[in-house]
């Protein structure tokens, strides 16, 4: 099976009502930041999905909407 791109992830999984999770790499990947700047989005509220295994998961919207709320915090 070929790689799918989170693009395409989303596309299968929207009939559904599912968004596709991403890892804290993919989150790392996605807005060009550091593990360090995850881990403090994290500790400053960014929202996380619950797991039945080890390891963090992300939400994009969820994410985005966080983001959102935060910068007129951040611009003052």
């Amino acid at each position: 099976m070929a790689t799918q791109t989170l693009a395409d992830r989303t596309e299968i999984l929207r009939p559904a009502g599912i968004a596709p999770l991403l890892t804290t790499a993919q989150l790392m990947a996605r807005y060009g930041v550091s593990n360090w700047t995850v881990n403090e989005w994290v500790k400053n509220g960014c929202p996380l999905e619950p797991t039945a295994f080890r390891g963090r998961r992300f939400d994009l919207d969820k994410v985005r909407d966080w983001m959102a709320k935060q910068a007129p915090a951040s611009a003052a």
